[in-house]
């Protein structure tokens, strides 16, 4: 018990900062459209609008992930902050899974963007895991 004090003592006065995830921006949905199972494999397709001026928030997902543009423009970053491609109407979208490949999807544009995603995942894995902003001066 006398420990506590010196242990209590020994403890900063305030928390470190640490870097918290980035959830996707206001007003933007995902709608399972289909969802099967396959051995141990999750197919989902998903429907996910991003309205004008709004972003996925920083994420990875751990399967691959294969999309397209419904509508709109995805202006699509990886985590170095540089954009690594802008998506319009029709085109196709690769993400390839893991922890090192963060990345955010961003709507610049002045109408919705609307994707049809493939989610191919492990059984049971959630569709994505949110991480911090790596230092990009957008969210």
């Amino acid at each position: 018990m006398r420990c506590i004090p010196l242990l209590l003592a020994a403890l900063p006065l305030s928390a470190p900062a640490t870097a918290h995830a980035t959830p996707p921006g206001p007003g933007v949905t995902g709608r399972v459209l289909h969802h099967t199972t396959v051995g141990d494999t999750d197919y989902i397709l998903r429907r996910v609008t991003v309205p004008p001026g709004q972003a996925t928030g920083w994420h990875h997902h751990d399967g691959p992930l294969h999309a397209v543009v419904r509508e709109g423009t995805l202006s699509h970053y990886a985590a170095a902050c540089a954009s690594d491609g802008v998506y319009g109407t029709g085109e196709t979208v690769y993400e390839p899974p893991g922890p090192g490949n963060v990345h955010i999807g961003r709507n610049l544009g002045t109408d919705p963007l609307v994707l049809d995603v493939l989610y191919v995942l492990p059984h049971g894995a959630p569709l994505s895991r949110d991480e911090p902003n790596p230092g990009c001066p957008f969210e």
